[in-house]
Formats: C-alpha cells, structure tokens, sequence
C-alpha cells in the first residue's frame, strides 16, 4: 500500500520508493534472488539475476536500471506483466509484439557480475530512493501519452533494416534443412538410399493396415455427417408440420368464434 509499508513476502526485501522529492507518500517494491531452473548451459543468467515485484506503471526499465545501479553495473532490465519461466537472453524487435503493459508489473534485474546480487542483499534500504528527478523526470498524464505516441512512431528505414536482417536469418534456415534434407536421400558407396521419417515429407507408410484405419476413419466422418443432415432435415419437418397445426387450430377457433357470435344476435320475434 502506498503511504506504508506493508508485510514482505517470504523470502523477499522490501525497497522503499517514493516518485519525486516533494512526494510524502511512500511505495515499496520486493525484490531477491531470481533462480534460473535448466539453465545451466547459460553461465550469463545464474547468480547475477534480480527479481522484482510490486512495480507501478510509471516505473520504466531505465529507472530500475538507475535504481539498482547502486550495487552494481545493470546489464539488462526487462519488465514484464507476470513471471516468466526464464530470462530472455536474445534481442526483442522494437516493433514488433509490442504490448502496453497495465497495473503493478514483475521485472529481472541482470547484474554484470554477481557481486551486484551480493551487494543487494547485504544493503539495508531505510530511506526511501527517488524515481523521477531533475536529471531523470518520469512523464504522466498528457506529458506520459504524448511521449508514448512519439516513441510508436516508426522509423522506416531502421523497420526496413530489421525486416531485411530477419529474412536473411530466415533463409539462411531454410537452405540448412535443405541442406540436410539433401544429406539423407544421399546414396552410400553400396547405392543403398537410408529412409528415415525426417525430410521433406515425413509422415507413416501407406500400409494396408494404415490404409484400412484411414478409410474407417473417413467412413465415420461421412456417416456422421449424414446423420446431422438427417437431423436438420427432420427438424425443418417437424418445424413445418408445427406451424401448419397451429394454422389448422386458428382457422377453427375463427369458426367458433363467428358462430358464437350469430347465437348472440337479439331476436325480439
């Protein structure tokens, strides 16, 4: 809650945080150790990782790079709407999947080295860390969205670039598996061809067995699709024979009525 410092969770440390100097109000952000799981081929990510909760909106990653800058050199921020199970480690397209996050936000802090983690933890935060200063101002309300229309604009020639280096990564993928594809149809020295189920067409042998299962299944399909063709056509009937019953009732009840009528008439003589 802002104003005071609630409960931490287990096994985190609790920041306090205010926006400017003049603000009275106090929020606090949670943070420890993030655990890389199955990661161990990536030494870049384990022991130098910060996770942190609780972020308001206004909060960007170049504050939290600013914040935390006190224990150490911040190599990476990424802000995100939920945990994720790992920390990217590869370039995100600026123009690209790019969704505006709403509401209290999660974030990994990635320290260069892991004395950054060391010195976080051994800190004690007792007065609270200013988020938007003279040298670091955090725009809100109209100044906010304006700056976010500003950074939407695209550049054309920087998105032609990134376009262009895509597809050349893309093709570059695609002339490996042909490459590979090429390597198994290959005949060895004896002129023996090796079939396996990787290549351009994978998939099962047509065997007689095979083929009898697929034609049952078509069978099936086919089967059910005429019963439900059967059922519509019987409720278009039943629908028909419905109306036609009421319009029989109606007539009849007309009939009544006009009769009734005629045995009312005042006959003096």
């Amino acid at each position: 809650m802002p104003g005071q410092e609630c409960a931490a969770p287990a096994g985190y440390k609790g920041i306090p945080v205010k926006f400017s100097a003049k603000h009275t109000s106090q929020h606090y952000l949670y943070a420890k150790e993030h655990k890389v799981r199955g990661q161990a081929d990536k030494p870049q990510l384990q022991n130098n990782t910060l996770f942190v909760i609780n972020i308001p909106a206004y909060c960007t990653e170049k504050c939290l790079s600013r914040l935390f800058s006190c224990c150490g050199h911040v190599e990476s921020v990424e802000v995100l709407e939920r945990p994720a199970p790992s920390v990217k480690d590869h370039a995100v397209s600026k123009f690209f999947n790019l969704n505006a996050l709403k509401g209290y936000k999660v974030a990994y802090v990635v320290f260069k080295n892991p004395s950054g983690l060391r010195e976080f933890n051994s800190l004690k935060f007792t007065t609270p860390l200013v988020l938007s200063g003279e040298d670091h101002v955090i725009k809100t309300g109209i100044q906010g969205w304006i700056e976010d229309y500003e950074m939407s604009l695209v550049d054309v020639t920087k998105l032609q670039a990134e376009v262009e280096q895509y597809m050349q990564e893309y093709d570059k993928k695609v002339a490996e598996k042909e490459e590979e594809a090429k390597e198994e149809v290959e005949p060895d020295e004896d002129g023996w061809v090796t079939v396996t189920r990787k290549g351009r067409r994978p998939g099962l042998a047509r065997t007689e067995a095979v083929s009898i299962r697929v034609a049952e299944k078509e069978k099936k399909k086919r089967a059910q699709k005429e019963l439900l063709a059967f059922y519509a056509f019987q409720n278009r009937n039943s629908k028909k024979e419905f109306l036609a019953e009421l319009h029989r009732k109606f007539e009849e009840d007309k009939q009544k009525i006009a009769i009734m009528r005629a045995q009312r008439k005042f006959r003096p003589y």
